[in-house]
């Protein structure tokens, strides 16, 4: 099986602001000894693993304005994030960041972890949809204040709407037969989707860390409140494109509304994988292409249109 990777191009650390990491340096109280470039993940900063002289671990995130004008925005919002979490959510911990001259690094606990095998394992793939779910049900109602899942993703999701006024060229013919019957199904999804749960709401292979029995869940800017369910059903287009099994299989919930939230997501990706690559993630638009593949299918299952 052959699928596109989820990664940008990493920075190496001598790369990034001297500023921030002599900031970094001071914080971890010593000069860093040992470097490693740790892959995977949508960013086109550097994501390290540090050892200090004296022995210090901890892992790193760094980016700047350049290449892409984006990453340092994405950067804050997940520095706020991930520093309002509680402690019962299993991620590592932040334990501080900085913002120097429109750079931003966020410095983390080094969890010992590695990403989930792909293509997955069912028994992996097991352990984490049961971490994704306790996490969900000890994260309602969510104990810190962000933006509902609505206001999050409501510009997002309206890709099928906005096909209904742009070239459809290439577009899948079974999409194109039902575009407008599409755009009407996902108007409803935000309805659907609401809820009171803490969510992480952009879970993939490359967002979560397997250490033995346990899961760790990282990269959390797009935080938000929503239906509990949310987290593991946007998961599952991108399992499926990396070899686990169908979505159907996973969540075979029959309620119409999450029917709706299954389309606006495939209308996302299906639309945003037409859109030209943003500068520094040149694979992010074939992912989003096979992740598109995925929820179609599984979009074709739940609507049993022909």
């Amino acid at each position: 099986m052959s699928t596109p990777p989820a990664t940008g191009v990493r920075m190496p650390w001598q790369d990034v602001h001297p500023g921030v990491r002599a900031a970094v340096e001071d914080f971890l109280g010593a000069p860093v000894a040992r470097v490693v470039t740790q892959d995977g993940g949508f960013s086109p900063g550097a994501a390290v693993r540090l050892v200090t002289g004296d022995g210090r671990r901890a892992f790193v995130k760094a980016v700047g304005p350049e290449p892409n004008p984006d990453a340092a925005g994405i950067y804050r919002a997940e520095a706020a994030n991930a520093a309002a979490l509680p402690a019962s959510v299993p991620a590592p911990r932040l334990l501080t960041s900085f913002d120097l001259d429109g750079w931003v690094a966020l410095v983390f606990e080094d969890v010992e972890g590695r990403h989930p095998a792909t293509p997955w394992r069912r028994g992996e793939l097991d352990l984490v949809l049961a971490a994704v779910r306790r996490m969900g049900a000890a994260l309602t109602p969510s104990p810190v204040e962000v933006p509902s899942i609505e206001e999050r993703f409501d510009d997002s999701f309206r890709g099928w709407r906005r096909l209904l006024g742009e070239d459809t060229a290439g577009l899948d013919p079974w999409a194109l037969r039902h575009l407008a019957a599409l755009a009407e199904l996902e108007a409803g999804w935000a309805g659907a989707a609401a809820g009171d749960t803490l969510l992480h709401a952009d879970l993939r292979a490359d967002n979560l860390l397997v250490a033995g029995d346990r899961v760790y869940v990282v990269d959390w800017p797009w935080a938000c409140r929503g239906a509990a369910w949310f987290d593991v059903l946007a998961m599952l287009p991108s399992v499926a494109m990396q070899g686990g099994p169908p979505p159907q299989e996973v969540l075979p919930d029959p309620c119409s509304g999450i029917t709706a939230v299954v389309a606006a997501l495939a209308g996302y990706f299906v639309r945003q994988s037409r859109q030209p690559g943003p500068p520094g993630l040149p694979t992010l638009r074939a992912f989003q292409h096979a992740q598109g593949v995925a929820a179609l299918e599984w979009l074709r299952h739940r609507t049993g249109w022909d």
